[in-house]
């Protein structure tokens, strides 16, 4: 097949030498034969054949049979300018060397010429396959695209659409917000105008997918685009922020689903390494829960940072093994411990602490599922309060540097079981902190985008089995943060801490939950309420409307960082709360003792719903 479409291109190309000298000829005598002098015709006859074998080997020297023309580009049009420049030359060499004459003007006109048409036949051979591809795949029912970004990058994607074998798609119209750019075309598509008009041409070109080119946009922009996106029904591609064009050239593999990240609006966290690694380098760190979703990032970002050694505890052996794995595989040289045992026995914990002895401590070990803990509320107590006591007994017990307690906005006036027991939690670090060597402390944030049990990974899994999709209420509120993001910030309060402090994390503008599943459902090409229903299950038990970050007795105050505010420690009585602690674990051993009404006699916030 190769070699036919060589031969045509080789045959196409001895014409085209023929058309061009004695068309230079012509265009010499001013394209009348009678004023052409008879010796030049003679001459030219003569030349012909060489000037035609000189043209073939030349060609293939610059591979212009070996260039794939559907493809071609800026470099295939370097190649064919060469090549007749070059061809030009042995023009005149040839006839030299032959002892002929042909006007001085020949070589100049014959060259152009033949670039003109090697140029003309590429491009309707160009034009062809083409046309026999999208005759081929307009047998099939095609994907209607717009393109928002009329750069590189929306360039690139419509060549490679218009040239593929395997995208069945046709690209309709482009959108880009620079008004230099209007009513011009990229590849024979028209930037039809700037992003307020998104809607009226994805109604009028029956757009299916939108695709967002604009790698460069920064985080706020593609929130305001992917919102106006998102009030159209049709699926939603976007080119990575972190991109590199290499050679001028993307692939479609590239595009990437919206991710609910990209919803938030708001740069990426970023935090200061050197002063994370100050305190994290060379120390013997132990990180409870270190396979859960905070845990496990909590391990990956320390591993990252030099411990002298690193020892993972939880309950739960698959997530421990997985992130040992892991581990092992992204650090060889790391000094791992990963140890099975629950925060909640005595003995497990002080024989840890006495063989380890931990210098740092990130307590992200917890029973967090509101709705589980409100069926279970002894287990909260037993895991969270009593768990955490034991920990933080042993941590100063042994002399641990820092102590950091992964707390959640749910400990602020809870109403849920599992809000007041890390509230205690909260209680239980700041009573310590007071007495012990030890500096303990909490940091406090709302939801996680992608934890376990996260909003999100449900809302992803009732869209992908087409629904419905639930919602306790409509005007229910959240905050969320990614988990790098949140564990970078945790990194950098322990770096601030002193002790007693409950740091508090920024977690931007607020979300509300019905508006996001709107948008991922749309975002994911279907229409709200017609492929997809929401129904809203009413709020559970203990749930609130909107989380709460900071208890009015707290206050604030500024960090170094801005995604980082300190909530002042709250007076307490610590005899009152030791007894309390005691009542609580006496508690716990009676099957028939009311869990609730004990946790209120301990947090004065707490109000069960």
């Amino acid at each position: 097949m190769i070699w036919q479409r060589r031969t045509v291109l080789v045959i196409v190309d001895i014409i085209s030498v023929i058309l061009a000298t004695y068309g230079a000829l012509m265009t010499r005598f001013e394209f009348t034969i009678a004023f052409i002098d008879e010796i030049f015709l003679e001459n030219l006859n003569r030349c012909e054949i060489p000037f035609i074998v000189a043209a073939v080997v030349i060609f293939s020297g610059f591979r212009i049979y070996s260039s794939l023309w559907e493809y071609a580009g800026f470099e295939e049009l370097c190649f064919a300018v060469g090549a007749c420049l070059l061809y030009g030359c042995v023009e005149v060499a040839i006839v030299t060397a032959m002892g002929l004459h042909l006007p001085r003007s020949f070589y100049a006109i014959s060259s152009l010429y033949l670039l003109a048409l090697v140029l003309f036949t590429r491009g309707c051979y160009r034009l062809l396959r083409r046309r026999r591809h999208q005759s081929k795949t307009d047998l099939k029912s095609k994907d209607r695209v717009m393109i928002i970004g009329a750069g590189e990058a929306g360039r690139n994607l419509i060549r490679e659409i218009h040239n593929s074998n395997f995208l069945n798609k046709k690209v309709c119209c482009v959108i880009d917000d620079d008004s230099a750019k209007w009513n011009r075309f990229i590849n024979g598509i028209r930037v039809v105008g700037d992003r307020t008009q998104i809607q009226k041409y994805v109604q009028r070109f029956h757009i299916q997918q939108i695709l967002v080119a604009i790698p460069s946009a920064d985080p706020r922009e593609l929130k305001k685009i992917l919102n106006l996106c998102s009030e159209t029904t049709c699926k939603i591609l976007v080119v990575p922020g972190t991109y590199q064009f290499v050679n001028e050239e993307m692939s479609f593999s590239k595009l990437r689903p919206v991710r609910i990240a990209d919803l938030l609006g708001r740069d990426e966290i970023s935090v200061n390494l050197e002063e994370i690694m100050g305190y994290v380098s060379g120390k013997a760190i132990l990180v409870t829960g270190g396979g859960g979703s905070i845990g496990s990032e909590l391990c990956r970002q320390i591993a990252g940072h030099h411990p002298r050694q690193l020892i993972i505890l939880d309950i739960y052996e698959n997530n421990a093994y997985e992130i040992q794995r892991e581990l092992m595989h992204d650090y060889p040289d790391l000094n791992l411990t990963v140890l099975i045992g629950s925060i909640r026995d005595k003995g497990r914990m002080e024989a840890i602490f006495r063989e380890y002895r931990p210098e740092l401590v990130y307590h992200a070990a917890a029973h967090k599922h509101v709705p589980l803990m409100k069926d279970s509320p002894r287990e909260a107590i037993k895991n969270n309060v009593l768990g955490t006591y034991n920990l933080v007994i042993q941590a100063d017990r042994w002399n641990v540097r820092k102590f950091v307690m992964i707390s959640t906005d749910k400990a602020v006036n809870p109403t849920n079981i599992m809000g007041a027991s890390k509230r205690v939690c909260e209680m239980i670090v700041q009573m310590f902190n007071k007495k012990s060597e030890t500096e303990f402390v909490a940091v406090r944030f709302g939801n996680v985008l992608g934890s376990n049990g996260s909003v999100i990974p449900l809302f992803e899994k009732q869209i992908a089995n087409g629904g419905p999709v639930t919602v306790t209420h409509p005007d229910i509120i959240r905050y969320f943060m990614t988990i790098p993001e949140a564990v970078s910030l945790v990194l950098q309060a322990g770096a601030y801490a002193h002790g007693g402090e409950i740091f508090v994390l920024d977690m931007g503008e607020p979300v509300k939950i019905l508006d996001l599943a709107k948008k991922m459902i749309r975002l994911s090409g279907y229409e709200v309420d017609h492929d997809i229903r929401i129904e809203f299950t009413g709020l559970r038990p203990g749930e609130k409307l909107y989380e709460e970050l900071l208890m009015d007795e707290e206050g604030m105050t500024e960090t170094p960082n801005r995604m980082i505010y300190i909530g002042h420690p709250i007076e307490m009585d610590e005899k009152e709360l030791e007894e309390a602690l005691h009542l609580l674990e006496e508690a716990v051993k009676d099957p028939d003792s009311d869990m609730r009404t004990a946790m209120a006699r301990v947090v004065s916030t707490y109000h069960p719903a």
